[in-house]
């Protein structure tokens, strides 16, 4: 599973990578995390709020950090 953190690197784009790796983990999932922060790579998703997450190169959630639930549904 590929599991996407797309922002410039604020806080906010922080907390969602390592909640996003801490849920990941806890389930026991064979996981990549990659954190985009490259504008254009970012708009290629045709996100334009961040922080965002994608899960297989498919946009999840955009322009706020999930709860932990929210990102282990996700996940499951």
């Amino acid at each position: 599973m590929k599991i996407q953190v797309l922002g410039t690197g604020c806080q906010k784009c922080e907390k969602l990578a390592e909640s996003a790796e801490a849920v990941a983990v806890a389930l026991g999932i064979d996981f990549e995390l990659e954190k985009i922060s490259d504008i254009n790579q970012i708009m290629a998703f045709g996100v334009m709020l961040t922080p965002a997450l994608a899960i297989d190169g498919e946009v999840k959630v955009v322009g706020k950090v999930p709860s932990t639930d929210e990102i282990k549904k996700l996940l499951q």
